[in-house]
């Protein structure tokens, strides 16, 4: 039930984590058939990882300059409403997507340390796919159904 773990990534690689990497050829996809989170793997999902991040944080500056110009006194009360009911929504996503850097940032924790790709329930590989198509995911999709499936059980009673 514990996480296979390869050999702890050298000082140098957990520094230069947050940099996506250079070498990273753009139309490399990664496959099944290649050895599991080799080098290669590792630096496309780091650079995927951190692509996403880097357009997650770019939306929520924009948006924080968008709250700090549209912060204006509407004299009409429907008008009022209206702008402070699409506050509450830019707020609640901008929440979401805070919650979703941590994961991205744990994720990049986990390359380093040799764990990313590795399902922390059972300790096997996740898919390539799953990978390809949710670089934060943590569990294989077998595990993920059966947590999914015991959190319906549970809500149910």
């Amino acid at each position: 039930m514990g996480i296979k773990k390869k050999g702890a990534r050298s000082q140098r690689a957990v520094i230069t984590s947050m940099k996506a990497p250079e070498t990273i050829n753009t139309s490399y996809v990664p496959s099944e058939e290649e050895d599991f989170m080799n080098d290669r793997q590792r630096d496309y999902f780091r650079k995927k990882l951190l692509d996403w991040k880097e357009d997650i944080l770019k939306e929520s500056r924009e948006t924080l300059a968008n709250l700090q110009n549209d912060s204006e006194n509407h004299p009409d009360i429907a008008d009022r409403a209206s702008s402070e009911t699409d506050r509450a929504i830019e707020l609640r996503s901008r929440d979401r997507q805070r919650k979703l850097i941590s994961k991205i940032d744990s994720a990049l924790a986990r390359i380093d340390d040799g764990s990313y790709g590795y399902c922390e329930e059972t300790g096997e590989p996740i898919s390539i796919k799953r990978l390809d198509a949710r670089p934060i995911a943590t569990l294989s999709i077998e595990a993920q159904e059966r947590h999914e499936r015991n959190e319906r059980v549970h809500r149910d009673d």
